[in-house]
């Protein structure tokens, strides 16, 4: 039995037993108890000058080949949304590369695809609210003329004008009224990104939730749902219960995911999620158990994957994206554990030596033996040897028995 050696935050060793994959089987018919999207990462080429400041260098074969694995689960793929690095290493122009590309994937394969729309190919740092909304229909036309669907990511630069509510709904107006087809909303949380505090008009979640609630009201044949990504699922629910019949929440709670898509009497959220970028096979097996009717399943499949997801988007939670592209690299998906903007060193070895341990014990590790590996790989490279667990475990257990 293969053993994984794991690093302990004050330098400790310990091992623990390779668990064996789950028997999850793709799906032969769509999904249709839930909606759910997993928020991708991109790959860069190993050989990228991948450090802070350089421009996206994206090896698309990789980045693509992700996305026909997240279709193949019977989920549907958001792009370029802020899991593939948006404001954080992926630049504009291959942001626009990742949309066409994505999306024409997608219509090959007929797979399901919504992409961020946001402000931020814009470099000023300030712009008037005319900007802003031009900005935004910069991107939406773009957009929608490659042929995907749209989420309205919430804007840096809108964050930074607006004085209050009114000038959310007036920009929300103006935008919505040149969409094409209904979009999904976001609401992206100061966890994710600080800068967005105060967004929809104020800091109070109530006050901010009532001015999204009324844009939403008054835009309702153009809006297809609301993305929450606060982490707080009381402030989730309250929203939910009361949105209009034609509006979906799409949790982006990487933390309470499991109780908030099955919902309760009132009602479910679908999902949009990072983290399910990490566990399409476990969520997709997840919602299959749900389209059978079998919640107890549904729970045994996807209630262990939460302290998983948990340490992924632990604090400070916008750095979630290196223990995403962490797992892809463990479950083989890319061929080095690289990412654009040399944000694969933003955690540290424990911390991912705690994601390998929760992915081990959850069943998110799709070829265990090639993660372990990958994973003893790493601990080399930094020093960290088999043999040294393998005395710190006897050495405890010595003590153990002498005590």
């Amino acid at each position: 039995m293969t053993a994984l050696t794991l690093l302990d935050a004050d330098g400790g060793l310990r091992t623990a037993a390779l668990a064996e994959a789950p028997a999850f089987a793709k799906p032969r018919h769509p999904l249709t108890a839930r909606v759910a999207y997993a928020a991708a990462h991109v790959v860069p080429k190993a050989h990228a000058d991948n450090t802070p400041g350089q421009p996206a260098e994206i090896d698309w074969d990789a980045t693509l080949a992700f996305r026909h694995h997240v279709w193949s689960w019977g989920l549907g793929v958001a792009d370029a949304m802020d899991t593939a690095q948006r404001n954080m290493g992926l630049d504009a122009a291959a942001t626009r590369e990742l949309i066409s590309r994505s999306a024409a994937e997608a219509a090959s394969v007929g797979g399901g695809l919504v992409v961020g729309v946001n402000t931020d190919h814009v470099e000023a740092e300030q712009l008037s609210l005319d900007e802003v909304v031009d900005a935004y229909k910069a991107q939406l036309h773009f957009t929608e003329d490659a042929g995907a669907g749209v989420v309205l990511m919430a804007s840096r630069h809108l964050a930074r004008v607006a004085q209050g509510p009114d000038d959310y709904r007036r920009v929300y107006r103006e935008v919505l009224s040149a969409a094409g087809t209904p979009v999904v909303l976001h609401w992206l949380g100061t966890a994710f990104d600080p800068t967005l505090a105060g967004y929809f008009g104020s800091e109070q979640t109530d006050a901010a939730s009532d001015t999204l609630l009324a844009i939403i009201d008054e835009h309702a044949d153009r809006i297809r749902g609301v993305k929450m990504s606060l982490l707080d699922a009381d402030a989730e629910i309250a929203v939910r219960r009361r949105l209009p019949g034609s509006a979906r929440m799409f949790t982006g709670d990487d933390f309470h995911y499991v109780g908030l898509i099955e919902g309760d009497e009132v009602g479910h959220s679908d999902a949009l999620l990072g983290a399910f970028a990490a566990l399409a096979p476990n969520a997709s097996a997840a919602i299959q158990a749900l389209d059978r009717g079998d919640v107890d399943a549904y729970r045994t499949i996807l209630a262990p994957t939460e302290p998983l997801s948990q340490q992924v988007f632990a604090s400070p939670t916008y750095y979630y994206k290196t223990g995403v592209a962490f797992l892809s690299w463990l479950n083989g998906h890319q061929s080095a554990f690289q990412m654009v903007g040399g944000l694969h060193a933003a955690r540290s070895l424990p911390h991912l030596s705690r994601i390998v341990e929760l992915a081990n014990a959850s069943g998110a590790l799709e070829r265990p033996e090639l993660a372990a590996a990958r994973w003893q790989s790493l601990l080399t490279l930094n020093g960290v040897e088999p043999a040294r667990a393998t005395d710190a475990a006897s050495a405890r257990l010595a003590e153990g028995v002498l005590a």
